[in-house]
């Protein structure tokens, strides 16, 4: 069920001093672990931690923290190298706004391997995609929301040039979100698994009128198509009038994907509708080879 929080079931008449030993705030749990609040909460949401809601406030005992603090600071059984949780580990950082807190968490991930490309789609984006999950239904602030989508920013900036591979390009691509769509993380992480593949791509950025796809698409060298980026589902119409007009002034073909993007979207006049980061990139890499349109 969504927004289900295990928790213990609270007996009539039950009062703060009937749990086993001193109880604690959620907040004061949080402080002694040294992990932001939603943390701490989705420790209990995900049952590892046990707590009871009071008068709209989380609390625990401290036998129980102490319990759990415990077996977390347990070494790994022999032979064992627990893999570090790096989204989780990201997504703290970015919640309270630490820069160079979360860019510490990208160092220790690529030094272990980890694949630029990767950082996107197994760490920045799952840890994304829950701060915004947890925005939706009300956990999480504004202001939360908005420090970490400029650490996000910020973090592409550093990891971008990164993508760049020497030698001829296999086409270009214009991406950008449609206009009333204020979010430029997607397409900016987008465009730099597309660089990563060869390709050159111009990157609109949020809030793109439909003129300017077509001045970029209109002056681009070996067009390969353009990808629309959506955060808002009820955007429709301005996707709809964007598209539309790609087609009929430009005539290359449209992919569209994004987060608001699912299996029942209507495809708004798009010739293909990207479900994931990698159908986005196996589209992009089909019309390179086989174009679906032509310039008129």
């Amino acid at each position: 069920m969504r927004g289900y929080v295990p928790c213990s079931i609270i007996p009539p008449g039950w009062k703060r001093g009937d749990m086993a030993g001193e109880s604690i705030t959620l907040n004061e749990a949080a402080e002694k672990l040294g992990v932001h609040y939603m943390t701490a909460y989705r420790y209990v949401r995900t049952g590892r931690l046990d707590a009871i809601k009071v008068g709209g406030e989380w609390r625990l005992s401290s036998a129980d923290l102490a319990a759990f603090m415990s077996a977390a600071s347990a070494p790994a059984p022999a032979g064992r190298t627990p893999r570090a949780p790096y989204h989780q580990r990201i997504e703290d950082r970015l919640m309270v706004g630490d820069e160079n807190g979360a860019w510490s968490v990208i160092e220790s991930a690529l030094s272990s391997g980890t694949e630029p490309g990767d950082i996107y789609l197994q760490v920045l984006a799952p840890a994304l995609a829950h701060i915004g999950s947890e925005w939706a239904q009300g956990r999480v602030t504004v202001a939360e929301e908005h420090r970490a989508s400029v650490v996000t920013q910020r973090i592409i900036g550093r990891l971008g040039p990164r993508f760049n591979r020497p030698g001829r390009k296999r086409g270009t691509i214009v991406i950008g979100a449609p206009q009333g769509d204020h979010h430029s993380v997607p397409s900016a992480m987008a465009g730099d698994l597309l660089r990563g593949r060869g390709f050159n791509v111009i990157d609109l950025g949020a809030n793109s009128p439909p003129q300017s796809f077509l001045d970029a698409l209109g002056t681009a060298d070996d067009l390969v198509g353009a990808g629309i980026c959506v955060t808002r589902s009820e955007n429709e119409a301005a996707i709809e009038d964007t598209i539309e007009l790609i087609h009929t002034d430009v005539g290359c073909a449209v992919v569209l994907g994004g987060g608001a993007v699912g299996p029942e979207s209507r495809a708004c006049g798009a010739d293909v509708v990207s479900l994931s980061s990698a159908s986005m990139l196996e589209a992009f890499e089909e019309l390179s080879v086989k174009p679906l349109r032509t310039r008129s």
